[in-house]
């Protein structure tokens, strides 16, 4: 039954760490995982889940399923984060809200419901994008095409590009786009851009679709819902994934969202019956306690203000790193080569360095990142920055 399977290519980013991991150089770095890391080099639990989870442990009564749909507990206080609490469409009752599997069974669950509505729909997709988007949305059948997104001449967002491309896009189509820290690049929409996006979606036709996976790590919690709470309003319909791996630390606890919001409330909740009958037939239910966890911070007065300043903690330390890169590029003679390091958004940065000068950095300093010179800026600290940024400097 099985000969006939072909051994596949490891996927790149995991490829990576394997290779770190049997890499000896006591000072090798890994700049390709796209998780927090703190000041030592690790990913530790925050403390305002470490208290969350103390109480769950101290009143949890039961370990019964939650449902396909997951904890409404937990869907409430999503739509209030992502859309703030005083949101028209959570007031009209115009959300569908289903709880999943992280950000990636967000985007599957959400492509399942787009393939049901409308199978010849096509996806448009950021060029470049998450590694992951066009498998967990290609997947499922529907079809993708891709935009021009990033400028590597500019390191900015190559918007008139993206507007041309998306003048093909049709009625019913969906685009994909990144609520805020955009992955890879770190390059992200300005207000005006959302609003003249909105404005496009409203006259083509096509739905925003958007990927929201790094909340506050931009430039705040709310700040970063700008894009999406914009068309939340202006649009008659809109797909939301949402992750709290990153922002709440829980990446292995599985906690994501996926949001619809319909023209009016019986769309609605046709969307919430087809929704949880997709996730019956793909995982049944979803897991309980990152979602229990992250409910409790968000509505727990206390120890959200607590979580809210763990965040803002990690954000400035990303900030700062990419300033003290920066300048230690330039001291040591990049000149004004990597400026636009310090006015990315969020963990990742492309470098835009051809993929021979990234595989030197490899084999010579034992620095990985991926093959496309993108960096997960959380990699770096105090320890290995005057390293990274010289071996940076020597290949280029």
């Amino acid at each position: 039954m099985f000969e006939n399977l072909p051994v596949l290519p490891a996927d790149p980013i995991l490829g990576l760490m394997d290779a770190f991991h049997h890499d000896s150089n006591p000072n090798k770095i890994d700049l390709g995982v796209g998780v927090y890391k703190n000041t030592q080099g690790e990913t530790p639990v925050l403390e305002s889940v470490k208290r969350a989870e103390h109480h769950l442990l101290e009143s949890e009564q039961t370990k019964l399923y939650i449902g396909p749909a997951g904890s409404a507990e937990f869907g409430s206080a999503i739509e209030n984060l992502l859309l703030g609490e005083t949101h028209s469409v959570i007031n009209d009752g115009r959300v569908s809200t289903v709880q999943t599997p992280g950000g990636c069974g967000a985007l599957r669950v959400a492509a399942e419901l787009v393939k049901k509505s409308n199978p010849s729909a096509t996806i448009w997709v950021s060029d470049p994008t998450w590694g992951n988007h066009i498998p967990l949305l290609g997947d499922s059948g529907l079809q993708i095409k891709t935009y021009p997104y990033y400028d590597t001449t500019t390191h900015r967002v190559s918007f008139e590009a993206m507007i041309t491309a998306l003048q093909q896009a049709k009625s019913g189509d969906l685009v994909l786009l990144h609520g805020c820290c955009h992955n890879p690049s770190g390059a992200d929409l300005s207000h005006q851009q959302w609003q003249m996006l909105a404005r496009m979606a409203l006259e083509k036709g096509f739905t925003p679709f958007i990927d929201i996976a790094y909340q506050g790590f931009g430039s705040g919690i709310e700040e970063d819902a700008y894009g999406l709470r914009l068309m939340a309003e202006q649009l008659p319909e809109l797909l939301i994934a949402s992750s709290c791996s990153k922002n709440f630390g829980i990446y292995r606890e599985r906690v994501g969202a996926v949001l619809v919001i319909s023209q009016n409330t019986s769309h609605a909740k046709a969307c919430t019956t087809q929704l949880a009958r997709i996730v019956r037939g793909i995982y049944s239910m979803p897991p309980s306690h990152g979602a229990a966890v992250v409910a409790h911070i968000l509505n727990n007065k206390g120890l959200r203000q607590h979580w809210l300043g763990e965040l803002d903690t990690m954000r400035e330390r990303i900030n700062n790193l990419r300033q003290q890169l920066l300048e230690q590029l330039t001291t040591k003679g990049g000149g004004n080569a990597f400026s636009f390091i310090s006015t990315q958004k969020g963990m990742f940065s492309f470098l835009d360095m051809p993929p021979a000068q990234v595989q030197r950095l490899r084999t010579e300093f034992s620095i990985y990142m991926t093959t496309d010179s993108r960096i997960s800026i959380a990699g770096i600290n105090s320890n290995n920055i005057d390293y990274l940024s010289s071996a940076i400097i020597s290949v280029t």
